[in-house]
């Protein structure tokens, strides 16, 4: 088992921080360490569900990311490293701890059902008022974004941006063929494991197409969200697509969208001039035809991921045959040559039927 510098009692080392906590922040502190004891930093709790972890099993290391209501830890859980998000509800909001309890709920019962080599793997959880608890494979790569951060600008080699983006489009294609809407698809939600393999995460916000309605009060990133749901109009899984198409430009650029606005001057512009993050020079053609197409401003004339996991692959193909392939595409060919090259290759090399 790896080493860990196991999480201690807030409220027993606060003293020993470099700078001073304010009020609120000690506050906040105490508040989550009440539900962590030193022994091992087991959580109190447990639960009777399916789902449900074997808190004595569950260990919490060091604390690597953060949200509004939210802590995420590396952990092990029955010998297995895992990561563990901790999800506390507010004692003072009983509206904010409802939807919070309900935002758990709907994204366990998602998780529990998914399994997909690109959807991140969903080991545990733990539903006990004020702090709930979910536990999923922890991927050492870390998030896409940070990877990306770690890039110089424009520096991906052409295969690797392919690579990434297939990827997550193969794990977009498995959810929304049971209806799932991800609603937040970013770098920062799309994890890396050791071999560089994409695990899409963080379905907090998801839902069932069929629940989803409109977008009012939605809260979501407005970087990477599509115009109809900034403007709080009935959404489909075309918000994912639109949102893809931003992922496929940070993964050329490994930049941040709209870095120069803030996210609510990003939203105006997206959605009253028809703004999108400027495509390099060097963009290849058989890229930038597809985010144009991915981030249009009609639904309608999205794809859906099962052409895009078509075209990708149709590109993954191409390449593989010609190592100049992106500086050669033809776009005026159309995408429906390029899919039926390796096709009519395929039968050209087999014998009839029966022969």
């Amino acid at each position: 088992m790896k080493n860990f510098h196991w999480l201690k009692q807030i409220a027993n080392t606060h003293s020993k921080l470099e700078r001073r906590l304010s009020l609120g922040e000690y506050k906040r502190a105490i508040s989550w360490s009440k539900y962590l004891i030193s022994s091992g930093a087991e959580i109190k709790g447990g639960g009777e569900d399916e789902w449900s972890a074997d808190m004595s099993q569950l260990f919490i290391g060091n604390k690597f990311a953060s949200g509004r209501h939210s802590r995420i830890y590396r952990g092990v859980y029955k010998q297995r490293d895992v990561a563990i998000k901790l999800i506390s509800q507010p004692e003072e909001d009983g509206d904010l701890a409802a939807f919070l309890e309900k935002q758990f709920t709907s994204e366990v019962a998602l998780l529990f059902r998914l399994k997909h080599p690109n959807i991140i793997s969903f080991i545990a959880a733990c539903k006990k008022p004020p702090v709930f608890c979910i536990i999923t494979e922890y991927y050492p790569g870390g998030s896409l974004r940070k990877y990306l951060h770690q890039q110089g600008p424009h520096s991906l080699p052409l295969d690797l941006v392919l690579k990434l983006a297939l990827d997550i489009a193969h794990g977009m294609q498995y959810l929304h063929a049971r209806g799932i809407l991800h609603r937040d698809l970013k770098s920062e939600n799309l994890l890396l494991d050791e071999d560089m393999c994409v695990k899409v995460a963080d379905f907090g916000i998801s839902c069932l197409e069929t629940q989803c309605g409109s977008a009012k009060g939605f809260t979501g990133t407005y970087r990477w969200m599509a115009p109809e749901m900034i403007k709080e109009k009935h959404h489909t899984k075309k918000v994912d697509v639109y949102s893809f198409g931003i992922v496929v430009w940070e993964l050329l650029t490994a930049l941040i969208p709209f870095d120069d606005m803030t996210p609510e001057q990003a939203a105006f512009a997206v959605c009253q001039k028809n703004a999108r993050p400027p495509l390099p020079s060097t963009c290849p053609a058989a890229f930038s035809r597809l985010i144009r197409r991915c981030w249009s401003s009609n639904p309608d004339k999205r794809p859906h991921f099962d052409e895009i996991v078509s075209i990708l692959e149709s590109y993954s193909e191409s390449l593989g045959r010609d190592p100049e392939f992106f500086s050669s595409y033809d776009p005026s060919e159309g995408y429906a040559l390029a899919r039926c090259i390796p096709k009519c290759i395929a039968a050209r090399r087999s014998p009839p039927v029966g022969t």
